[in-house]
């Protein structure tokens, strides 16, 4: 299950539960879509991998034990170690790679 991280792992933005502009990768690293486009180049400074949105998990249960209620999202904000230097020179040497050939 998705852990749901509480923030953008570059430039810290929140990122609740609910925002649509969350992106993560294979590993669930986390950043918000301004830095995956602007400084990462859908490019994950921790594995090489590409990005996609991450999914809404439901305030309400629906169905059984299926709802944020139920499983919580994290509350434990994720930093990357690189400085934004180090985030862009990997994600240049990667971007115009396919995230599905590297």
């Amino acid at each position: 299950m998705l852990e749901l991280r509480p923030n953008c792992e570059a430039c810290d933005k929140d990122l609740p539960p609910s925002a649509t502009e969350a992106c993560i990768c294979s590993y669930e690293c986390t950043f918000c879509r301004s830095c995956v486009e602007n400084v990462l180049n859908n490019v994950c400074p921790n594995c090489g991998g590409g990005f996609t949105s991450r999914p809404v998990r439901p305030a309400t249960a629906h169905r059984q034990n299926t709802s944020l209620q139920h499983q919580p999202a994290s509350t434990k904000r994720v930093h990357t170690p690189y400085t934004l230097a180090e985030l862009k020179a990997f994600s240049d040497s990667l971007k115009d790679i396919a995230p599905q050939a590297r």
